[in-house]
């Protein structure tokens, strides 16, 4: 495919938030794409893209995810400009990432993923055991809110948003005493110094396509297809059939708080998953194996079986 590869005279348009975690993702991608083929990396151009999800981000930043809109306020204009042709890919966080996409989009291709673990991190504190009972603890996360308060009902979570340095001014300022941030996103950025401890799966199990990168194609541009397919991590997306099977049959949203974790043992994949209510008042929890080439059928069934035990209105807030 030579005479089709991008030139500097004709670039391959990465799509992409504006975020310093969102550039260093597009720029991994358009590394690996320059890698692959030879490229000199003036062969490809990073738009970025400020989205809805953003503007109201920034403005609302004490309010919960949930109540601006969802996960689809970070991504509706960069696959709006993907489906007019104005970028050619976008690059994308996938735990971030609703479980369907627009017709004509397909999202099939993944890097290899990071450190699925979460960070704690705190200025005064080695972990949640040392605060004190009524201590704050930040997070926008209802996932990471309802498995504090699983395990540790003494403490209060408070919202808590905002990129790397800002959460870490909020704690500075004693708006909470800890919050957490994804180990993928502080390997990727460089800063691994502002985590106390890196949170076994035994201990938070993470979000559903935790550390993963996926970038977003239109379905009927078989050129970027046929890049894109050089730099598909094979064994990230074996995992992230069963974890994101297991999320859309669960319905997740920014509204339910669901974990899920897959990991590859030979030809056998292990799947955990946990869905709790959103109080932190109960936790489910399933953990099964499966064959790998079953990886989806195995997070439909542990969906199915979560929501079995659940029963209706489990995932309602409780007065």
């Amino acid at each position: 495919m030579t005479k089709d590869l991008p030139t500097p005279d004709r670039p391959l348009r990465i799509g992409t938030r504006g975020s310093p975690l969102a550039l260093a993702q597009a720029h991994e991608t358009r590394d690996r794409l320059a890698a692959a083929f030879d490229l000199d990396p003036g062969a490809f151009e990073i738009v970025v893209i400020r989205t809805t999800g953003d503007d109201r981000a920034l403005i609302a930043t004490d309010t919960p995810l949930k109540e601006l809109g969802g996960k689809g306020l970070f991504t509706r204009e960069i696959e709006e400009a993907l489906l007019s042709g104005g970028i050619d890919i976008a690059v994308h966080s996938m735990k971030d990432m609703p479980v369907l996409q627009p017709a004509g989009l397909v999202l099939d291709t993944y890097l290899p993923r990071e450190d699925v673990r979460d960070a704690f991190v705190s200025p005064v504190a080695d972990g949640l055991a040392a605060l004190p009972e009524g201590a704050k603890v930040g997070t926008s996360s209802l996932r990471r809110r309802a498995q504090v308060l699983v395990a540790w009902p003494h403490l209060q979570v408070v919202e808590f948003r905002g990129n790397v340095q800002t959460r870490l001014r909020k704690l500075d300022e004693g708006v909470a005493a800890c919050t957490f941030l994804a180990m993928a996103g502080l390997n990727r950025l460089g800063r691994t110094d502002v985590a106390r401890k890196a949170l076994a799966p035994e201990e938070m199990l993470p979000a559903v396509a935790q550390g993963a990168i996926g970038i977003e194609r239109r379905a009927d541009d078989s050129r970027v297809a046929e890049m894109l397919a050089a730099i598909h991590d094979v064994e990230t997306g074996q995992r992230l059939a069963a974890e994101r099977a297991f999320l859309a049959t669960l319905d997740g949203s920014c509204e339910t708080p669901i974990a899920g974790l897959a990991e590859l043992e030979g030809g056998t994949l292990r799947l955990r998953g946990e869905i709790l209510r959103p109080d932190g008042s109960e936790c489910l929890k399933d953990d099964a194996s499966a064959p790998v080439e079953d990886g989806a059928a195995l997070g439909r069934d542990m969906a199915r079986r979560l929501l079995d035990r659940a029963g209706p209105g489990f995932f309602d807030w409780r007065g």
